[in-house]
């Protein structure tokens, strides 16, 4: 019983010490999760430690049983010598680390073999092998800029960036005294396509979590949807409020609700959308690994939880609702279309001669079409800083994506050549939006002054940016 007592508190012990790393880490339950790799390694180290543990304690016991020395008669000579009281090798501080060997032993091998794994599947996954995999992880078609994308008036032209929509925000919150003391605002702004016209939306937080404290039995009771084309700002109250978000606590964190509710689903950072109905849900894109074990990440649906009632649903991405419009992160779009065009021609090209070798230019933007929202950079020559071979538009939730040849400037160079024309001014320029105008494209830039006002706005030519 005494045994049987020992090994059920250790085994709770240890039970606990890794539900508490699952907690924190929430790895998926699946071998392509690199993080449940390095949870099984973590779990195989608390059980050899608690085991640790009580050998140490034994080794303690037994030294305290047995420190000091005795005075005796050594057999040989006859006089009275000082010796050790350990009387054999049961008595030893050592015996108490004898019953942990073969455990050790065990769990080194389990942790060699686990590490040796993981460098398998990162060798399967190396761009050298398999560099054509890597270039059709996207797949890049010839379009017609001036018949995929619509001409807007002016008073269609969405002007608010995300800077502009976080100070819009915040105004409209702090008219409202009785949640600006308790709520702060997340600072996402999730561009998305709303009946027709381009917005931003982000949810409230709990202010601290004293304020989470008083106010989570209700929730958050509204979001934040700013107009992006005319600046109109509204806080939309709910019903019920929400009670799945980032800033909960415990098991209404969304990201720990979606996990223990899909634990082998493997997902990328949520977003917070709304539906048709102005339902708001976050979106939580599920990924899949299409080279080697864990390399080639891509994405193969998305959970969507209802914010307030916690419904949740997967879908494949070929059953995506429609009112999703990104499912596809756009870190992640940028970085296939750079393996694209790196790989044109194959991995030593790629180093060596770079014939047909381009790259993203460094940034991106947001075009509304059709009710979704389309990814928008431009593509130039790795040889070249200057300018652009032309720009691409990929569909974030369907990542249909396609290719305009049209040669120009890049982003950074017409927002130099906008903030030329006003340079006594001393205005900054906001990342450019492409935009067709008379079926030629152009940059739309905002110039801001020092407080971060738009006070200007400048067309820039892309073909050819000294035209301003």
């Amino acid at each position: 019983m005494k045994k049987f007592t020992s090994a059920f508190g250790r085994l709770f012990l240890s039970a606990v010490l890794i539900f508490l790393v699952f907690y924190t880490m929430m790895p998926a339950i699946n071998l392509h999760d690199q993080d449940f790799i390095v949870f099984l390694i973590i779990c195989i180290l608390i059980v050899l430690a608690v085991n640790f543990m009580e050998s140490i304690l034994i080794f303690l016991k037994t030294v305290q049983q047995n420190r000091g020395v005795e005075i005796v008669r050594d057999p040989v000579t006859g006089r009275m010598v000082l010796r050790r009281k350990y009387a054999d090798a049961s008595g030893s501080p050592f015996a108490g680390f004898k019953a942990m060997g073969r455990p050790c032993k065990y769990g080194t091998i389990a942790i060699a073999v686990l590490i040796f794994f993981s460098l398998i599947a990162s060798a399967a996954g190396v761009q050298l092998f398999n560099a054509s995999r890597y270039r059709d992880l996207i797949t890049v078609t010839e379009g017609d800029f001036a018949s995929d994308v619509a001409e807007l008036g002016m008073s269609q032209i969405p002007v608010v960036d995300k800077d502009t929509a976080s100070r819009l925000g915040s105004k409209k919150l702090g008219e409202m005294t009785d949640l600006v003391s308790q709520f702060e605002i997340q600072e996402n702004y999730t561009q998305i396509n709303y009946k027709g016209t381009p917005y931003r939306v982000t949810p409230l937080r709990y202010a601290d979590p004293i304020k989470w404290l008083y106010n989570q039995k209700k929730g958050l009771p509204a979001y934040i949807a700013v107009n992006m084309v005319d600046q109109n700002t509204d806080l939309v109250w709910l019903s019920s409020g929400m009670k799945y978000s980032t800033s909960e606590y415990f098991f209404r964190n969304i990201n720990r609700y979606i996990r223990f509710c899909y634990p082998t689903r493997m997902f990328e950072t949520v977003s917070f959308e709304i539906d048709d109905d102005g339902n708001p849900y976050w979106v939580a894109p599920t990924i899949a690994y299409r080279i080697g074990w864990w390399n080639g990440k891509d994405i193969d649906g998305a959970i969507l939880v209802n914010a307030e009632t916690g419904e949740s649903k997967w879908y494949a991405k070929a059953d995506v609702p429609q009112w999703i419009d990104q499912l596809y992160d756009s870190n992640l779009i940028m970085e296939q279309l750079d393996d694209n065009g790196r790989f044109q021609n194959g991995y030593l090209n790629s180093i060596f001669g770079q014939r047909g070798v381009r790259r993203t230019t460094y940034g991106y933007n947001y075009l509304a079409i059709d009710d979704d929202v389309w990814l928008y950079t431009g593509m130039s020559s790795v040889t070249s800083d200057e300018s652009n071979i032309g720009f691409v538009l990929v569909n974030l939730r369907t990542k249909e994506t396609k290719f305009y040849t049209v040669p120009g400037a890049t982003e950074l160079a017409a927002m130099d050549s906008a903030r030329g024309q006003v340079q006594h001014l001393n205005y900054s320029a906001t990342f450019p939006l492409l935009l067709n105008i008379s079926g030629r494209p152009a940059y739309f830039i905002s110039l801001k002054d020092a407080a971060g006002l738009v006070k200007m706005y400048a067309f820039v030519d892309v073909a050819q940016y000294q035209i301003v």
